[in-house]
């Protein structure tokens, strides 16, 4: 059995040699694991929040406007206007060391006008210079 304990700053251990030393390494890697983990835990919280909010901020004047332009496109109606109805940030796929994907902001626009009304899912890349509305397709009840 071991006994560990402090003395003014120094760990004291009492038992076999051998075993002392592998029960302190054991102990020393838990606890630097659990370090890492909530190291990491803090940082991935503190930073992302902010971070988001401000690139939705950044992009939905835009993303907007994207939609009331297909909107009204769409629905042939000049007079049409947006809202935005949801937005997150949309994390990429593919993360790592290696590959890395671009974040982008998502927007769900709802588009009405001329007694007709449509929403728009608008895409705006990390880093781009505009965004993308898309449109209804073989999974959407509009297409034909």
């Amino acid at each position: 059995m071991i006994h560990l304990g402090r003395k003014r700053g120094t760990l004291i251990a009492r038992g076999f040699p051998g075993q002392i030393n592998a029960e302190v390494e054991e102990r020393k890697s838990v606890l630097s694991r659990y370090v890492v983990i909530g190291l990491f835990a803090f940082f991935a919280a503190s930073g992302c929040a902010p971070n988001q909010n401000q690139m939705l901020d950044n992009a939905q004047a835009m993303a907007l406007q994207t939609a009331v332009n297909r909107g009204q496109f769409d629905m042939g109606c000049p007079s049409a206007t947006g809202v935005v109805l949801s937005r997150e940030v949309v994390e990429p796929a593919l993360q790592g060391p290696l590959v890395n994907g671009i974040r982008r902001a998502e927007f769900t626009i709802g588009v009405a006008g001329c007694d007709r009304r449509k929403s728009y899912i608008v895409v705006c890349p990390e880093g781009g210079t505009g965004c993308f509305a898309t449109g209804p397709g073989p999974f959407h009840r509009d297409f034909q």
